[in-house]
């Protein structure tokens, strides 16, 4: 990659393609890109059902395509990119056109199982892929990590976290390691007990003390389900055992993963809180580029705590840890059943610790039918998905109707 304008090979801008463009890491991209006019060139944007967002950002990084996957608001799309010169299109065959696109590097940020098949796709020879779903990895790890190494594509992690240990892990030197660890803020509920965490309104749960996220996000986040997800994912990622991964409670969300070493050596990386940090390093890699972010100041912040994660208070860690162990289709079904009871719990149907308890409910179920062994292609993934689905929603109707 030229170190003057970013190119990869010098061959000219980094062609970059973007699923899940008008979510919270399509916007932190959008950011970074605009800043760097000359280092990116946007091949395709795809986004699910929002099309003025799409189309405004269309415009922003001046896009040669954008594509929305859901037809019902095309003819929006298409009202207010008229005469912009991009090209539209819309439904799950342009979805794939727009993967199959000439491009080096391909952010994969669609939320939940929907993003599965299109970041699959998108897994080719001689590209970069950003990865910010977390379906992929948690769902269909197996899967996933067998097809990047079949075509020789390079994976890069977005999320925070992984990107923190992406960083201070030594592939070279992975048999040295001890202990790889992830931090997680706590949540807005860290100190709260049991008793007051039952009667948690959804207002309470959104209110992250630390980062601006996507509801489902926030809410995992909360339970601390989603560090568990992380786990697993982390777990794909790394050469390491289930038994080297390890979760520290770190409130001020400056370190956001650490490396133990043999000889005693922790490795950190530390920054703001703030998503185009590790965006930004999977774009320039294995360079990094100037970005806007507010600078860490240690002597400001003054003080920086750890502590040990409660699995009693956040059932749903432990729910996540024991999936993880027990491998197969166990994480897919989870994650699928982790959904649908968020979203039950945004609309009041259920409880915020009944996410936990249904959960493990459809889990035991789909264990007792023989459900969960390992899934041989995405589309078997797809399937259990949608069965964790409606084993959850059965779940909370059922309970709602007992009460």
């Amino acid at each position: 990659m030229s170190s003057e304008t970013g190119q990869l090979d010098g061959q000219g801008p980094v062609k970059i393609t973007v699923l899940g463009a008008t979510g919270s890491i399509g916007q932190s991209l959008a950011d970074l890109v605009e800043r760097n006019p000359d280092r990116f060139e946007v091949v395709a944007l795809v986004a699910n059902r929002n099309a003025q967002a799409l189309a405004d950002l269309a415009i922003r990084l001046n896009a040669s395509l954008a594509v929305l996957a859901e037809e019902e608001h095309y003819g929006q799309l298409v009202e207010s990119l008229d005469g912009k010169g991009i090209e539209t299109a819309t439904g799950r065959n342009a979805v794939n056109e727009a993967v199959d696109r000439e491009t080096d590097l391909v952010v994969g940020a669609i939320v939940g199982a929907a993003g599965l098949e299109p970041t699959f796709r998108a897994i080719k020879p001689g590209r970069r892929i950003a990865l910010a779903n977390k379906e992929c990895l948690v769902c269909a790890g197996d899967l996933f990590v067998a097809r990047i190494r079949e075509t020789g594509a390079e994976l890069l992690p977005v999320d925070s976290e992984h990107n923190a240990i992406f960083q201070v892990f030594e592939n070279a030197q992975a048999d040295q390691i001890e202990k790889v660890i992830l931090t997680a803020s706590g949540g807005p509920f860290r100190s709260w007990s049991k008793a007051e965490m039952a009667n948690a309104t959804p207002e309470q749960a959104l209110k992250h003390p630390n980062w601006d996220m996507g509801a489902r996000i926030t809410i995992d986040s909360a339970s601390m389900m989603n560090k568990g997800l992380e786990v697993i994912e982390a777990s794909h990622l790394f050469p390491v055992d289930h038994d080297q991964l390890d979760i520290l409670v770190h409130p001020q969300s400056a370190v956001h993963g650490l490396v133990q070493y043999k000889d005693g050596s922790l490795l950190a990386q530390m920054g703001s809180p703030d998503m185009r940090t590790p965006i930004a390093h999977c774009l320039a890699f294995p360079e990094r580029m100037p970005v806007a972010v507010k600078r860490l100041d240690l002597a400001e912040l003054g003080t920086l705590t750890f502590e040990k994660p409660d699995p009693d208070r956040f059932p749903a860690l432990r729910t996540a840890l024991d999936a993880m162990r027990a491998g197969g289709a166990a994480p897919a079904a989870m994650n699928a059943a982790d959904e649908i009871a968020v979203d039950a719990f945004l609309n009041r149907k259920i409880g915020f610790l009944e996410i936990s308890v249904a959960i493990d409910a459809v889990l035991d179920q789909l264990e007792a039918s023989g459900r969960l062994s390992a899934s041989k292609s995405v589309d078997d993934v797809i399937a259990l998905d949608w069965e964790a689905r409606e084993k959850t929603l059965e779940w909370i109707t059922s309970r709602r109707s007992s009460h």
